[in-house]
């Protein structure tokens, strides 16, 4: 009575092995297909906000320089007109 068990078993394990089969490839594999595409168009996204970043750190760099560069270069002359901008009244157009 247990080989009886045994062969009845393996016409169902060979139906339910291609039924998972069917499975896997009607439904996972184009859930993975999906969620490969998402994380290209995220890593994309984060790339173009990495250039974004790295186009404002430099546009910032370079007005540090200019402003690092006047400072050295008029010094005293700088906290002069600083002091004379406080003075002055703000013109409201």
């Amino acid at each position: 009575m247990n080989q009886d068990v045994i062969f009845a078993m393996i016409p169902i394990l060979g139906i339910s092995c291609g039924l998972l089969a069917i499975v896997g490839g009607v439904f996972v594999k184009p859930w993975l297909q999906y969620r490969h595409r998402m994380m290209e168009f995220r890593a994309q996204q984060v790339a173009e906000k990495a250039a974004q970043y790295a186009e404002q750190t430099e546009r910032l760099e370079q007005r540090v320089r200019v402003l690092e560069r006047i400072a050295t270069d008029r010094g005293m002359d700088v906290a002069q007109e600083i002091d004379k901008l406080r003075d002055e009244p703000p013109q409201l157009n």
